[in-house]
């Protein structure tokens, strides 16, 4: 559906801007005022990661006025696979600072902001209420589910992206004129049930298939160009190079933007999501270890049988001495149980706990009641036993 402008029109462009944006100017769908509906923007990005690198670069070159950058995390060197807003010598810096430099190396004429903190409950509504539109590049359902809630409840509309492996999908949610990401996804999977990029993976060229989707849509919000994919979820498939449509109807039970909305306020995603079920969470009480004690248990001969549930991929990559690669999925098909070891205590391991405490409460009810899982996985591991193995 066609939209109107969501903002209005700057005063007017320098000299300097008219040459920059000189190809977005003969377009006659943007044109003058187009251009100047854009330097008059506020987006905010919620993320410079993976999909926000992309989206930030587009967006500045657009000539997008404000940009708001929320990220607390500091750029690492397995980011670069496909964070291209950050450098081999940003390594270490805070990921807001290197992707604020980024932007402003593109286009000095963009003011950035920068929100070096954690999204959550308690500063969202301040900060998205600075902004005209959100573009969503994060990966983590809690953070989708407060993102999507916070925009309904201060109706702004908001870009959506989500990457995997080579599938992405991307779509705009706006209540106020379709459906939000609640009526496409009323209800988080369950925890464990998908997993993130870190432990999956992504193909690196994907971020900038999405990411520029996203800004496309921005683009086409802002300026009231074109058909917005309200109502609609792009789905990519990078494998088959195939991009489809699924149509998104606004859902009238939808719990925050329905008829009778149940949420009218914003609650607890970590609880919401279940981040860690709460039988993983029960079977981890009493029965976690560090890597630390791992180390000492192998080093005095203990009689255990160290798991690494995670995926082959991850496995190649490092893993544990001694260690046996068996899957979690084997563990929930139920598959695995009849090759562990009566004799032995089990002591599983993942990446970093979540998966290794899912496959605990699993063994637990199987009556491995002595069963183990490492805190920290195998990255508290390389941290304390070998810090010169990789990590992912």
């Amino acid at each position: 559906m066609s939209l109107p402008p969501l903002v209005e029109p700057a005063a007017e462009l320098t000299v300097d801007e008219v040459r920059r944006y000189s190809r977005h100017l003969i377009i006659p769908d943007v044109g003058m005022a187009g251009q100047k509906r854009l330097k008059n923007a506020k987006v905010l990005c919620v993320g410079a990661g993976g999909l926000g690198s992309p989206a930030l670069m587009y967006l500045a070159a657009a000539g997008v006025g404000t940009l708001g950058i929320v990220e607390f995390d500091e750029v690492d060197e397995s980011n670069l696979q496909r964070q291209i807003i950050h450098s081999q010598a940003d390594i270490g810096r805070s990921k807001a600072e290197s992707a604020r430099d980024s932007v402003l190396g593109i286009n000095p004429y963009v003011n950035v902001i920068l929100h070096e903190e954690r999204l959550e409950a308690e500063n969202v509504m301040d900060i998205f209420s600075q902004y005209d539109l959100i573009v969503d590049g994060t990966d983590n359902f809690a953070t989708r589910y407060l993102v999507n809630d916070a925009c309904v409840l201060l109706n702004k509309p908001y870009v959506w992206g989500s990457i995997y492996r080579f599938d992405g999908q991307a779509s705009v949610f706006w209540s106020e004129h379709g459906p939000c990401y609640r009526c496409l996804y009323p209800e988080p999977p369950p925890p464990g049930m998908v997993p993130s990029c870190a432990e999956g993976g992504v193909l690196g060229v994907l971020c900038a298939s999405i990411g520029s989707i996203q800004v496309t849509e921005a683009i086409k919000v802002l300026t009231g160009t074109g058909e917005p994919l309200v109502g609609r979820l792009m789905i990519y498939d990078a494998l088959e190079m195939q991009y489809r449509q699924v149509k998104v109807r606004k859902d009238p039970n939808c719990a925050v933007c329905g008829e009778n909305p149940t949420v009218t306020e914003l609650i607890d995603y970590e609880a919401f999501c279940g981040v860690v079920s709460e039988e993983a969470q029960e079977a981890a009480l009493g029965s976690t270890i560090t890597a630390k004690q791992l180390k000492e248990w192998i080093d005095d001969g203990e009689n255990i049988e160290i798991i690494d549930v995670r995926e082959q991929n991850e496995y190649e990559i490092v893993s544990i001495p001694g260690a046996k690669l068996i899957p979690k999925n084997e563990f929930l098909l139920g598959t695995a149980l009849e090759s562990l070891p009566q004799d032995k205590k089990i002591v599983l391991h993942c990446k970093t706990g979540v998966r290794s405490a899912e496959v605990l409460a699993v063994l637990k009810s199987a009556g491995f009641s002595d069963a183990v899982h490492v805190g920290g996985g195998v990255i508290g591991w390389v941290n304390q036993i070998e810090p010169d193995k990789p990590v992912y």
